[in-house]
């Protein structure tokens, strides 16, 4: 009892002499794109040290894939980034041989970077997909899967693949949702290409995790991006309309 009194006191004396440095501060973030810019002027000690493992590194972000026509960045409600690769989900989503799935979601704060016009090399998509998330399909019932637009709405948008349309006002509500021209039938189950990640509900995905059933698959999302471009040789995107804000 002596020594726990003992350490309290010391914890004690301890938290009071830091407290007034424990002051609050006020935090801002801003999204910084990685580019030759940032080259102009590097820093003496840090191109020192990267030296040493440039090569090994070099090896692996500068491989050739393939050539996009059109430089692409995420955004919302709608991007030509997000429409791409919500498109290589349901083009990868047939790996368990029940055929692609219905629609494909990716969350727009996942793409890390942008997807420059011309040669495209491994470290681009390294940029924009730097996680190890897996690609999933989620089986969702009709009515649930309008609870997903509705989730995605809030949000103000994120990347749908070319079956969706979508329309939404500018506070977040949902107006309209069809998949493939048609209507949702409440009581259909429909297979939703996406990430583990967001198969889990996670960045206010809370539908997802009312799937009736989820197959995850071995392989990466960027992975997926990377095979993509190879078959292809070249890439591009367009603004479709997926969602619209009314």
């Amino acid at each position: 009892m002596k020594r726990a009194c003992f350490l309290l006191f010391i914890f004690s004396f301890h938290f009071s002499t830091f407290a007034p440095l424990c002051a609050q501060r006020t935090i801002t973030t801003e999204r910084i794109e990685v580019t030759n810019r940032l080259d102009e002027q590097p820093d003496p000690e840090a191109m020192a040290i990267m030296k040493r493992y440039k090569a090994s590194v070099d090896s692996v972000m500068a491989p050739i894939l393939g050539e996009s026509l059109v430089g692409m960045s995420p955004s919302r409600p709608e991007s030509l980034l997000s429409n791409w690769a919500a498109d290589v989900l349901v083009e990868f989503s047939d790996f368990r041989g029940n055929g692609r799935a219905d629609l494909g979601l990716v969350n727009i704060g996942g793409l890390r970077n942008n997807m420059p016009k011309g040669v495209v090399r491994r470290g681009d998509i390294l940029l924009i997909s730097p996680f190890d998330n897996r690609l999933a399909v989620a089986y969702l019932k009709g009515s649930d899967l309008m609870e997903l637009f509705r989730n995605i709405a809030a949000v103000h948008g994120e990347g749908v693949s070319r079956e969706v349309r979508l329309e939404i006002t500018g506070d977040g509500r949902l107006l309209d949702a069809k998949v493939s021209g048609k209507a949702i039938d409440p009581e259909r189950i429909y297979r939703i290409a996406t990430l583990d990640y967001l198969a889990e509900g996670n960045d206010r995905m809370f539908a997802l995790k009312s799937a009736q059933k989820l197959d995850l698959s071995d392989l990466y999302t960027r992975d997926c991006m990377m095979q993509s471009i190879q078959r292809a040789g070249r890439i591009t995107s367009k603004l479709e309309g997926r969602i619209v804000v009314k």
